[in-house]
């Protein structure tokens, strides 16, 4: 028998057995019955601890029951489906570790700015959404980009002349901010006097008068005025959403925000209705949303959530904290002031959303209760206070396996690195953002400065530290398709661009960057048994039209997925 076969006796065979598990010939015999299904022909990358290959794979039960080769074919039987692989690669399927898939699905629907670039079609796009649908109270959908407006602020003039008699609110692309018409601004009594919240900022004149662009916690002065969403909006939403992944292979996903927040409804009962109907097929973790204007007494609420949010292929088990904003806006942490556009320090070093003393406090409570807790940390200083409020809990209750990680990453201090491997704390990586593009040339290097620049996306560092890396789109702030981020955590460049290779040490290698998009996010998402294509574990799988290993590195964007499976079943195919 092959190094590589694994079996497992019929009678287990739809349940987990040890990754690993080596099948002797008696084991195959007991074996025998037909498989489902079965992959063969073709190559094999398993993304186990050897990063072995096989060439064929039999599936029975939704559980994957043999690894092997030529031998694993005796399970075909007459009602086996075969999948001939013709040359592409069977892997694990993808699981995003940070994503937004109903409210990515709602602005689908509604006026979507995410496929365009330039102020003249955005423009174009929102009149022909205001004129498609005259009898919406509001205009809202979002996706727009800031490196399409001078230092990256729009203006609501440019939207009062398309809509000038109804509201008008649009989200940016990362959602981190959103622009306003004149009409939305009056609606919601915002003037020249309105003070900023404490967690954002209403963008102004040089007269002081209110722009139309409102930052992180300001986007809420409007957001809370939105129509709220139908049930009937966010399962269409989730179910749009859940088409578009499974056809680039993400067969699970950790939703990064399950709660109202802003112009966010909660999304819970979407999914549990999906749940219900027997239409939620991938593998999802909801993230608890923490409200930052509260404190601990919220633990209880929370856990009746996780209870009530827990069943099928929906876990309910993370609490979701965002501890800064984002640097393009300034609202990210930093341990320093940003720099103004004369290279001068500024007196502004962003926002920390919670205080770091009560952070640790909150942290350590969740931990205590179980919850894994996913942070929103994207400047040095935001990273710093998550990892200080792990090692608190640490400290107060010993090493659990509850698996927290940090999303997003951007600038990390040298000093932090080893920090997450210490204190057992995954990196969560967005990489499609680690590349020189124009919002990374001209709205954040220039306001880090060159040391803090070079600390930007440090993957390869992490790698290099033996921390655990797992990855995520933040989808709609960014491109879902994993294969598009593997390219840049690989080339640190986007897939067809000629732009400069962005901090080139920090590359990944193939084998790594795949492995955080399959095992690494399927161990942040607890779900040990998937992630890897090994006897016992679940069959989520994802056919590949080609094997990236093959071809030199520049081309894995290149890559399509050709078919996704989910427990056994079609999800997706060409």
């Amino acid at each position: 028998m092959s190094t590589t076969e694994q079996t497992v006796p019929a009678a287990s065979a739809a349940a987990p057995v040890p990754a690993g598990t080596v099948g002797s010939a008696a084991a195959r015999s007991a074996s025998s019955a037909a498989a489902d299904l079965v992959f063969t022909g073709g190559a094999v990358y398993t993304v186990d601890a050897a990063r072995s290959r096989a060439s064929s794979v039999a599936v029975r039960d939704g559980r994957i029951i043999a690894v092997g080769h030529d031998e694993v074919r005796d399970l075909i039987g007459d009602r086996t489906e075969v999948v001939d692989l013709a040359g592409r690669l069977l892997i694990p399927g993808f699981q995003d570790a940070h994503v937004h898939p109903v409210g990515g699905g709602v602005e689908m629907g509604q006026c979507d700015l995410s496929e365009h670039e330039t102020l003249a079609d955005y423009r174009q796009a929102v009149r022909a959404y205001a004129d498609a649908n005259p009898d919406a109270e509001w205009i809202t959908g979002g996706g727009w980009s800031m490196e399409a407006f001078p230092g990256g602020l729009p203006h609501r003039s440019m939207l009062d002349d398309l809509v000038p008699d109804r509201p008008v609110f649009l989200p940016n692309r990362d959602h981190h901010g959103a622009w306003a018409n004149s009409a939305a601004l009056r609606l919601a009594g915002i003037t020249r006097d309105t003070p900023d919240p404490a967690d954002g900022r209403i963008e102004r004149d040089a007269d002081g008068e209110p722009t139309g662009v409102l930052q992180e916690g300001a986007a809420d002065l409007i957001g809370r005025l939105l129509p709220p969403l139908t049930a009937q909006d966010q399962l269409a939403g989730l179910l749009r959403a859940q088409e578009l992944l499974h056809s680039l292979g993400v067969t699970a996903w950790q939703d990064a925000l399950l709660g109202a927040h802003a112009n966010i409804s909660d999304a819970s009962a979407a999914y549990l209705t999906a749940v219900d109907r027997g239409l939620l097929t991938a593998r999802v973790v909801g993230s608890l949303w923490w409200q930052r204007d509260r404190g601990i007494e919220q633990i209880d609420e929370l856990l009746a959530r996780r209870e009530a949010g827990t069943r099928g292929r929906l876990s309910c088990t993370t609490v979701k904290i965002m501890q800064d904003g984002v640097a393009e806006n300034f609202t990210a942490a930093m341990l320093s002031p940003y720099l103004t556009s004369c290279g001068c320090a500024s007196d502004n070093s962003g926002i920390s959303f919670i205080e770091p003393e009560a952070l640790r406090r909150y942290v350590t409570a969740l931990d205590a209760h179980d919850f894994q807790v996913h942070f929103h940390a994207l400047g040095d200083r935001a990273v710093r206070e998550a990892l200080d409020a792990v090692a608190a809990m640490r400290a107060a209750n010993g090493w659990k396996d509850t698996r927290p990680h940090l999303a997003h990453l951007q600038v990390v201090h040298p000093a932090d690195i080893a920090r997450f491997r210490e204190l057992g704390a995954s990196a969560n990586m967005q990489p499609l953002w680690a590349a020189h593009e124009p919002q990374m040339d001209t709205l954040t290097i220039p306001f880090l400065g060159a040391e803090r620049a070079g600390w930007q996306y440090p993957f390869g560092a992490l790698a290099r530290s033996g921390a655990t890396l797992v990855a995520g789109s933040d989808w709609p702030v960014s491109s879902p398709d994993p294969i598009q981020g593997i390219h840049v955590a690989v080339n640190r460049r986007i897939h067809g661009a000629d732009a400069p290779v962005f901090l080139p040490e920090q590359r990944l290698d193939l084998h790594t960057a795949l492995a955080a998009y399959t095992a690494g996010s399927a161990y942040a998402n607890h779900l040990d048994d998937t992630g890897s294509i090994v006897v016992g574990n679940h069959a989520d799988l994802v056919v590949l039209d080609r094997d990236p290993f093959a071809a030199p590195e520049s081309e894995i964007g290149a890559t399509r997925v050709s078919e996704t499976f989910v427990g056994g079943e079609r999800v997706f195919g060409r």
